[in-house]
């Protein structure tokens, strides 16, 4: 399939592929503007972080293209939205996978975002605008954080809260040993992409499947 990307798209993947990471990762849990979740997977993706786990509880969820701006063809969008525990099914896959969770609250239990260090993979759950994280989040995550506000607002848009808090934990990673994505993974997410540039690639994919099936023959 590289055969119909050209060499500097091929380059640019690589480049942007051993800068890309699973070791910090983004929860969203029941947005209800489109615009709000389409901000933070751009923040996201610009970044530098690979996936984004959506959970719908309450509020399905939607995207704003002109806020998203094509970056989420770019991530890993993991939804959960098949049962009424969501949030329990979504925490018990990352726990599963060596996860810390912390979650954001403006809340005095909550603690300075800055004195987090980042030491472990971590994924960083984001409430509902106007209700803010479940009380299920409050109940079973491994540590709270906020952001320190200095006027009469209580905190911050849940987009600009995301970059202030991302930006931060991804400074503390970006030279960290082994937050990489493995060469499994590289490739998986390579294939993903060379598709998504090549036209008309199902047609390609069928004739390449048809020519395995020959040789086998």
């Amino acid at each position: 399939m590289s055969e119909y990307v050209t060499d500097n798209k091929k380059q640019l993947f690589d480049d942007i592929l051993s800068q890309r990471t699973r070791y910090l990762t983004v929860v969203l849990e029941d947005l209800f503007k489109a615009h709000n979740a389409s901000a933070v997977m751009r923040t996201a993706e610009g970044l530098g972080i690979q996936d984004i786990h959506v959970v719908e509880q309450r509020n399905a969820y939607d995207y704003n293209p002109y806020v998203l701006r094509g970056a989420g063809k770019w991530l890993t969008l993991e939804k959960y939205n098949q049962t009424d525990q969501n949030m329990k099914v979504c925490f018990d896959h990352l726990k599963s996978q060596g996860y810390q969770i912390l979650a954001t609250s403006p809340h005095e239990y909550a603690k300075d975002y800055r004195e987090f260090k980042i030491k472990q993979k971590t994924a960083v759950v984001f409430g509902a605008e106007e209700t803010g994280i479940s009380d299920y989040v409050k109940e079973n995550a491994d540590g709270f954080v906020q952001i320190p506000m200095h006027g009469f607002t209580e905190s911050f848009n849940i987009s600009v809260s995301a970059a202030i808090v991302l930006e931060d934990f991804m400074r503390q990673i970006r030279n960290k040993e082994g937050i990489g994505l493995t060469p499994d993974e590289i490739f998986t997410l390579k294939l993903e992409w060379y598709k998504k540039m090549i036209p008309n690639v199902d047609i390609h994919l069928r004739a390449f499947n048809k020519s395995l099936e020959q040789n086998k023959n």
